[in-house]
């Protein structure tokens, strides 16, 4: 398989991080990394003054665009990774939505917070602006500092409501594939027991996962959700938490609040969110 990954940049430490856990992830595959750089143009009134403001930014944009490639590359020892750079005028939301379609890109990986990142926040704006738009491929977001660790051990939380496509199990299995991962299925159990649909459901998975190394958890419902899912990560020694986001899901319960915070500022792993398949 070879890979087609976004990597959006406001060329902060953050994005960086991000930029390099990519590398690493997928430092055994045939990948082209395009490397995309937001501007969102305005012309206000005074359109001579602002024409020239833009060119002036246009060009510093391309300038530390092109750093960052050599950078990128000259660190990089993989003969099968190539390099792109984007400069966009347009919004990030739409420019990742364009650029997805054009180059096929198969995932997204960023930072969770940018140049003027907020304490105490998992998620900046522009991540939670991507992940809440984007509906046609995966997002791996990556925290602040976090070094990259092999995701040996991924966990997978679900409420078993929703029957999940090859499409979206797809997203999780091939990175579990990329290191032999153990795939950490966990349910908190909220209910006393499951309905029928549910328990399909649970088979489903089971059926999809026959293939891969796997354990199901059943957690006690003793806190906020996102607290236990917290505490699961630590517990079990995760390295990186999936979840599918669709209407109504665990992933959308989470992740209400105008800016994410309930999996928090704890979240020390990176977070791959799997928009809903249309399959």
């Amino acid at each position: 398989m070879k890979y087609q990954i976004l990597l959006p940049t406001d060329f902060s430490d953050n994005a960086w991080n991000a930029t390099v856990y990519a590398l690493k992830l997928l430092a055994e595959e045939e990948c082209t990394f395009y490397l995309l750089h937001c501007k969102n143009e305005k012309i206000s009134a005074m359109a001579n003054m602002s024409k020239k403001y833009n060119d002036v930014m246009r060009e510093s944009n391309l300038k530390e665009l092109t750093k960052l490639k050599e950078t990128v590359e000259a660190a990089n020892t993989n003969p099968n990774h190539s390099f792109e750079i984007i400069l966009s005028a347009g919004n990030l939301g739409e420019s990742v939505e364009a650029y997805i379609r054009k180059y096929h890109i198969n995932l997204i990986v960023m930072g969770t917070t940018g140049a003027t990142g907020a304490k105490g926040m998992l998620f900046g704006s522009n991540t939670v602006g991507i992940i809440g738009r984007i509906k046609n491929c995966p997002i791996l977001a990556i925290p602040d500092k976090s070094e990259f660790v092999p995701p040996k051990q991924i966990a997978f939380p679900t409420d078993y409501n929703r029957f999940y496509s090859p499409t979206e199990m797809g997203a999780i299995k091939n990175i579990a594939e990329l290191f032999n991962s153990k795939i950490n299925v966990v349910h908190i159990n909220t209910e006393s027991k499951l309905t029928e649909i549910q328990t399909y459901n649970v088979n489903a998975v089971k059926e999809y996962m026959q293939d891969l190394d796997h354990s199901f958890h059943w957690m006690p419902h003793y806190a906020k959700k996102a607290t236990e899912i917290n505490d699961f990560v630590d517990e079990h020694n995760i390295d990186m938490l999936a979840m599918v986001s669709y209407q109504h899901s665990l992933y959308e319960s989470l992740t209400r609040e105008p800016v994410i915070k309930k999996i928090g500022s704890q979240l020390k792993v990176p977070f791959l969110i799997i928009p809903e398949s249309k399959d």
